[in-house]
């Protein structure tokens, strides 16, 4: 085993057993994109340990009716679900389950299928219920056992009853949970239609007001409106102060003025001003048009938000929170509580299901009573920072100041394109004037900085850049080192006093590279941050890279429609080539979005004898009835098992049961616009590097100049565990395999135990990788 690969007190799955365990799953509540992804991930995962697994249709409904809502699932019944939408077992309103007795029914007919573990996919509603249940299950079994419906032996085997939930929700609505199932799925809905509106609009010179849904909770409007440079958001956790009307037609009518063709208006469907007021889109609407004779439409969105396939982001989280969900039931004691399944940072951890609830209803309770500041702390620190990153920019025009500005900061792309480049780019330029800063932007990197292609941004110069793909700018991998005097001269000439680098692993060793030279060139004692930027995230010190998210839904997307391509021909297997170098991430995620049956990257060595087991695995899946197979390769996973050799090696041995195929998918892993996620991440992440480099600005200001030389001003700001972190690049070198051009340590190794599980695989999972901290310990 690889030495990035290990880790210290290992602790196997094989000591978990299911044997003799019944677990239900059911989905209940409104659907949600990806809640088909953790049914699938329950179901193997259930069955890998040795448990019984039963699907529940109709969520509480098909409890209470019991028959044919409540049958044993197989490995292949969820075959072929991974990709759709909503759920494949069904949700529904239960009126009967609200009261005792139907409670009591439901109780019965899980005895009769021995299930005492149940795994509940819904809203607060649904786990609130859930956990009802589970405190009453001991009177209900002995109300059985004194009518004579269930037997002595049946009510000492089932007297506790285990419940675990995960949080199926487009709205994010759900405290303790950075991210509900299907909120990004839902994000990936409302900015298509966004980024199509914008086109009609700016032929027009329209505005439009869209409504989207979140009767409770501004989450989709706030994040859709930050990831699509909106002019304004109504959100039910943040209203409007008095006088609104008059600011909002100032700002629509000043852009006007700065020849913006199309201005866009965000409204949740439970926006309410200071006075818990509706404020409605028809309203919005009106005003405009009254006020200032604007051409407005009005676009609601509806249901649309929980249709359509589900994102990677959703398809991985819901997998890994299934997962999960069973470890948490078999673990299960009569002391232990219910817990919910949730995501802080990159970390799935367990909370408490009823501290969740209560702190979730405890937000709907401080709105109704104008606490609004106590609402938005109550959503978690998620949600106060999307706010104040959309606060940030709520401005139109850049902040008229008298004073004149102290310092100047030059942002730049380096290394590959990757999307959400532009917008970090944009964010870094309008935080950068809000705290009253200079900013220049420096075209085609350090190459483009040697020859002196440096601009001064204005406000509106970075005006729609959000939604764009690739890099406005300009990106080259030339490294400073090797023109070090002529990015020194115009570092001079243009008075630069800190560096914004946005890019991949070429980012981060120019940065290396300037520290380094500071002994002998004084101009390069400036602050530096580096914000890493590329598909293959390959750079040390942050779990995610912006871009990445985009190529693994371009990955998903492309493997979805070559799978569908099989559709109704014989037995079929692709192996597909990802980018990434030889950072196996790409392949690795993308395999587990795209449901693909193996993965070989480089951090995991394979040889023939692997190749071989997973074809006579494939062999024998075909065989049992399944049409298609899918296999990711990353570019450099192996020099001699190349992806002409898989190809030919599976070609060959599956003659007679399947055909084979093989695409390189290339550049276009590089392309596209930007997903919601790396909008979202690129905005925030320019904004806080901006407001690191303004206080690094203030700290080295010393007789009358910036003189920064400590390692903690030549920083890389990354998404560590569970916060954003700036770590000094010098620091990182320990952690960096500079041959491979990887870090030492790759938190996602974690997901390929979980991935061959899935596949049908029998290998031996290592607990302490499941990001599984213990109970609550993300909110002590």
């Amino acid at each position: 085993m690889s030495a990035r690969t290990t880790t210290a007190d290992r602790k196997y799955l094989e000591n978990i057993s299911g044997e003799g365990k019944c677990i239900g799953v059911l989905t209940s509540g409104g659907d949600a994109q990806g809640m088909n992804a953790a049914v699938r991930a329950v179901v193997r995962m259930g069955i890998y340990t040795g448990a019984k697994v039963y699907f529940i249709h109709e969520g509480y409904q098909g409890m209470v009716d019991g028959g044919d809502n409540i049958r044993e699932a197989t490995w292949e019944s969820v075959s072929g679900i991974l990709q759709l939408g909503g759920t494949v077992i069904g949700s529904a309103r239960c009126k009967d389950f609200r009261g005792r007795d139907g409670r009591e029914q439901a109780a019965l007919h899980l005895l009769e299928h021995g299930i005492t573990n149940l795994c509940i996919i819904g809203g607060d509603g649904s786990l609130t219920g859930a956990n009802m249940f589970r405190q009453e299950w001991g009177e209900h079994v002995q109300s059985l056992l004194k009518q004579g419906k269930i037997s002595e032996e049946v009510a000492g085997r089932c007297s506790n009853l285990h419940v675990v939930g995960l949080v199926g929700s487009i709205d994010n609505d759900f405290c303790g949970t950075d991210m509900t199932i299907g909120a990004d799925s839902a994000l990936h809905r409302i900015v298509e239609v966004v980024d199509a509106i914008m086109t009609t609009a700016t032929s027009h010179q329209r505005t439009f007001v869209l409504e989207v849904m979140g009767r409770h909770c501004g989450y989709l409007a706030l994040v859709s409106a930050l990831t699509c440079g909106a002019d304004w958001v109504f959100i039910p956790e943040s209203p409007p102060q008095d006088g609104w009307e008059d600011r909002m037609c100032d700002k629509l009518s000043a852009t006007r003025v700065h020849r913006k063709r199309l201005n866009m208006i965000i409204v949740a469907e439970g926006a309410i001003d200071a006075h818990n007021q509706p404020i409605t889109s028809e309203l919005l609407k009106n005003l405009i048009v009254k006020r200032l004779g604007f051409d407005t439409r009005v676009t609601v969105l509806g249901h649309v938000q929980r249709g359509g396939t589900p994102s990677a982001f959703d398809r991985i989280l819901a997998s890994r929170m299934g997962f999960e969900a069973v470890l948490a039931l078999l673990e299960a004691t009569p002391e232990t509580p219910a817990y919910v399944v949730a995501l802080t940072g990159n970390q799935i951890v367990r909370n408490s299901l009823m501290q969740c609830v209560q702190q979730t209803q405890a937000v709907q309770k401080a709105m109704d009573e104008g606490r609004f500041e106590d609402a938005v702390r109550l959503r978690g620190k998620s949600f106060q920072n999307n706010l104040n990153s959309y606060n940030l920019f709520a401005n139109n025009k850049a902040p008229v100041s008298k004073a004149k500005t102290a310092f100047t900061v030059a942002v730049l792309s380096v290394g590959a394109p990757a999307a959400g480049v532009n917008a970090a780019v944009r964010s870094a330029v309008r935080v950068g004037m809000t705290c009253g800063l200079r900013v220049l932007t420096v075209n085609d990197g350090f190459q483009g900085l040697a020859s002196g292609q440096v601009q001064e941004m204005t406000w509106d110069s970075v005006g729609g850049w959000t939604g764009q793909g690739g890099s406005i700018l300009g990106t080259k991998r030339t490294l400073p080192g090797k023109i070090l005097k002529e990015v020194v001269s115009e570092i001079q000439k243009n008075d630069i006093q800190a560096l914004l680098v946005i890019g991949g692993f070429e980012a981060y060793l120019g940065v290396l590279e300037l520290e380094a030279a500071r002994a002998q060139h004084d101009e390069l004692c400036i602050p530096m941050v580096v914000v890493p930027a590329t598909v293959s995230n390959n750079v040390p010190g942050t779990d995610f890279c912006l871009g990445a998210d985009t190529a693994l839904n371009i990955i998903m997307h492309t493997c979805d429609h070559i799978k569908q391509s099989a559709s109704g021909t014989k037995r079929r297997v692709f192996v597909i080539e990802t980018m990434g170098g030889f950072c196996g991430y790409l392949a690795t995620a993308g395999a587990l979005a795209a449901g693909a049956d193996a993965a070989y990257i480089y951090e995991e060595p394979f040889g023939i004898a692997q190749l071989q087991a997973d074809v006579i695995r494939l062999v024998e899946k075909m065989k049992s009835g399944v049409q298609r197979g899918l296999v990711l390769r990353n570019e450099h996973c192996n020099t001699n098992y190349s992806t002409d050799f898989v190809y030919h090696l599976y070609t060959e041995e599956g003659k007679g049961v399947f055909d084979c195929r093989k695409n390189v998918l290339g550049h276009m892993q590089q392309g596209g616009v930007p997903s919601p996620f790396d909008r979202n991440f690129g905005t925030k992440m320019a904004a806080k590097a901006i407001q690191w480099l303004s206080e690094k600005l203030k700290e080295s200001y010393k007789q009358g100049r910036v003189f920064a030389t400590g390692a903690d001003s030549a920083c890389l700001l990354g998404l560590r565990r569970q916060a954003l972190e700036f770590q000094p690049v010098s620091d990182l070198k320990e952690q960096t395999d500079f041959t491979h051009r990887i870090p030492r340590e790759e938190w996602w190794l974690k997901l390929r135990p979980l991935l061959k599980i899935l596949a049908k695989d029998r290998v031996s999972y290592d607990i302490t990788d499941t990001g599984y901290v213990g109970p609550l310990s993300a909110k002590q």
